[in-house]
């Protein structure tokens, strides 16, 4: 599945790139159109099968992304509206006279539309990876990019610049996540990713190893291990005078001798008294 990410997000990169070749082959049929000239002729093909080419590769690459990213349902469904507002309104571009009813390519309006729902579906790539600091940046700078396209309009320019700078902005924006997923700086969950599971596994085996080690470390450890038998010799320094008290405890039964000397004594004063009584 990740080799299937990498194919689609170079897909997305082709895709922006043959947007601004398109672009730049369209200034140049402008700039020496001729209805006579076979050239102008050429010049035109070539830039409608870059222009569809370029929406193919878009079209694969979300393809690929709902196959193989894991969540992320609102990111992948902006970038599929993405891409139909912008095959939309390039046919619109490209028919202008048709659709002059309803569609005016120098409305400044409709640029501003344009750019900030460009802009939105930009951020919302932050979901592939949130909280990475360095691809966050890339994002805010893709986005002041898109919102810079708008201001194309004030100097005439139609609403197809706008397009441009946007395929440039996402060009951009997609070979900051080729860079970043290469040097691990971010990290995209994708369907079936053992990678990703065995990175779990691993982290849980080290937690237990580290707790089982912790008791034993205060053992191995020279200065935690001192007090411990600093301790030790003082209980049985205190055990040893308890052994010997207990022998002193026979010394009771001489107690009875006493009391047993004084009944003849007691018994002896009585009968004397009876024999003075008698005389």
């Amino acid at each position: 599945m990740r080799k299937n990410l990498n194919r689609g997000i170079d897909l997305a990169i082709a895709g922006n790139l043959l947007f601004v070749l398109f672009g730049l082959i369209a200034y140049w049929f402008y700039k020496i159109y001729d209805p006579d000239s076979g050239f102008s002729s050429f010049l035109e093909k070539t830039a409608y099968v870059v222009l569809f080419a370029g929406f193919i590769c878009l079209a694969a690459a979300d393809v690929l992304f709902w196959r193989t990213i894991r969540m992320r349902t609102v990111l992948k469904a902006a970038f599929a509206g993405y891409i139909i507002m912008e095959a939309f309104m390039m046919y619109c571009e490209l028919n202008a006279y048709d659709v002059k009813e309803f569609y005016d390519p120098y409305s400044m309006k409709l640029a501003i539309i344009h750019s900030v729902i460009s802009a939105v579906v930009c951020f919302a790539f932050v979901y592939l990876d949130p909280y990475k600091t360095q691809f966050e940046i890339v994002i805010i700078l893709c986005i002041g990019v898109i919102l810079g396209g708008m201001f194309g309009n004030l100097i005439g320019i139609e609403v197809y610049f706008s397009m441009l700078v946007n395929a440039v902005a996402f060009a951009m924006m997609f070979i900051s996540v080729k860079l970043m997923l290469k040097k691990e700086i971010i990290e995209i969950d994708c369907y079936g990713d053992r990678a990703r599971v065995a990175e779990y596994r691993s982290v849980f085996f080290e937690e237990e190893v580290d707790d089982e080690d912790e008791p034993e470390e205060p053992q191995s450890a020279g200065p935690a291990s001192a007090p411990e038998a600093s301790e030790e010799p003082p209980q049985a320094e205190a055990a040893e005078p308890e052994e010997p008290a207990e022998p002193e405890k026979p010394a009771e039964p001489e107690k009875p001798d006493k009391p047993a000397a004084k009944p003849p004594a007691k018994s002896g004063g009585k009968r004397k008294g009876k024999r003075s009584n008698k005389k």
